[in-house]
């Protein structure tokens, strides 16, 4: 058993902590599963040492397990080998402290007794594309955008969840104040915690807006090594989480929570690099868009239909497609165009870069940051042509449409995708349809308050 880290996590990493912190007691210990929740301990102050020399013991049972936590048999990853442990480790620089709480937070990852990666663990795909990208020349960068909603723990009379109350007032708006600044300042209290927790988590928050409808919000990531921001929204979405409970309220990262109102998005802008970090995206010296980009929105283009489940990996998740506004559910492309899946930005030209729309904010960002990137390098590979971009103003283009319907289809798709299958491994590949299967088939036999409203008493 290996008893230098492989995550390439030191000692001296924890001893700075523990001397910062003298009064912190308890960590948090963050493994990711496929659903993107996080699984794992919260450990004593003076078991903080232990993790960083020895790892700590974690099931491999959990990548096989539904999204309530009950095991898959067919993933592949339940029970075998006796149903032993395997060695978690610390993801550098992910260890720091959140004040809400008094307690510190670590993301770990886990790893096979030869030191390599566990397979079936989402963040080891995206480091394999990484490699990939690396080897061909590439620093792949990249920042998310986290839209949710804040929900509050009161329901309404008809007994449905409703948007939380203001933390500084405790009013209820009723109305979508969209970007409106005095609505954030009614609810800065609260977001003055997150922005304060985050400071001690190294989480590069920045921008925040009250987006299209009551009670949502986004945050923007600063940019930076896509693997990194990957690991941004891990962190992000528990610190939100954690502390919008302490302000009485729940945060919804839910891609469609209300039907009527609009969806939470992930939003994925993506560059590439070369080593001394210039932007390969950067336009042309005549001012056109650089080929690289292009080739690499044709590939995404070309998978993007093999890759829905990744980024709509839940029921709800396909609701957010029902309609068009501001959630393209196509695998067209366009510039400063927010009807797409694609968009490039009206950037300056050395920060060009495009935008991934598709992917809700409930998808894993490990394996949205996979998927997107193979299908990148594909289309850098073979030199693809993405196509002619959808204006702004054409709405009579021909749009996308090489794209699954249903979560089901969506299901089917992957499961017969030698590229997913690919970019994301063998073994995650087979344990994540498995489970999927397992949730489609869980959904399918409950009967919802819906059918016995339209149904019960009338057919």
């Amino acid at each position: 058993m290996h008893t230098q880290s492989p995550s390439g996590s030191t000692l001296e990493e924890a001893s700075a902590f523990l001397d910062r912190y003298p009064d912190v007691q308890g960590i948090d210990i963050v493994m990711t599963d496929c659903h993107g929740i996080g699984r794992g301990k919260i450990i004593r102050r003076h078991e903080l040492s232990a993790l960083y020399r020895s790892g700590r013991a974690m099931p491999a049972s959990l990548f096989g397990q539904d999204v309530a936590g009950d095991d898959v048999e067919a993933s592949g990853v339940v029970l075998t080998d006796g149903g032993g442990d395997k060695r978690c480790w610390p993801v550098p620089g992910t260890l720091g402290f959140m004040p809400h709480t008094g307690r510190g937070q670590v993301l770990v990852s886990m790893y096979e007794s030869t030191g390599e990666a566990f397979a079936a663990e989402p963040r080891p795909a995206l480091v394999r594309q990484m490699e990939l990208a690396n080897a061909a020349g590439f620093k792949p960068m990249g920042a998310f955008e986290l839209e949710f909603y804040l929900i509050d723990r009161e329901r309404d009379a008809q007994g449905r969840y409703q948007p939380a109350r203001y933390a500084q007032t405790g009013r209820r708006s009723l109305n979508r104040n969209t970007m409106a600044v005095d609505e954030l300042d009614e609810m800065s209290p609260l977001f003055d915690a997150i922005y304060e927790g985050a400071a001690h988590l190294g989480l590069t928050l920045e921008s925040l807006i009250s987006e299209y409808a009551v009670g949502q919000y986004e945050l923007t990531l600063r940019y930076r090594d896509l693997l990194r921001a990957a690991d941004d929204v891990i962190i992000a979405k528990r610190l939100v989480r954690s502390c919008a409970r302490r302000f009485g309220m729940e945060a919804c990262f839910m891609a469609k929570p209300f039907g009527l109102e609009a969806g939470s998005g992930m939003h994925l802008h993506l560059s590439l690099a070369d080593a001394a970090e210039h932007n390969l995206y950067a336009d042309a010296e005549d001012g056109s868009l650089s080929p690289l980009m292009l080739h690499s929105i044709a590939g995404i283009r070309k998978t993007v239909g093999d890759t829905m489940l990744v980024l709509a990996p839940f029921l709800n998740s396909w609701r957010r497609f029902a309609s068009i506004s501001y959630s393209p559910a196509s695998d067209d492309w366009g510039v400063e165009n927010r009807t797409v899946a694609l968009r490039v930005p009206a950037t300056p030209g050395k920060a060009r870069h495009f935008e991934h729309r598709v992917a809700g904010v409930d998808a894993n960002p490990y394996m949205v940051g996979a998927v997107t990137l193979a299908g990148a390098l594909i289309g850098i590979a073979e030199k693809l042509d993405p196509g002619p971009a959808v204006d702004a103003h054409g709405e009579d283009q021909k749009r996308g449409s090489n794209l699954p319907q249903s979560w089901l289809e969506g299901i089917k798709r992957a499961e017969a995708s030698p590229f997913v299958r690919d970019a994301l491994g063998p073994a995650l590949h087979q344990a994540f349809i498995a489970v999927k299967h397992a949730e489609y088939q869980r959904l399918a036999l409950d009967v919802s308050e819906a059918e016995w409203a339209l149904y019960g008493f009338s057919v």
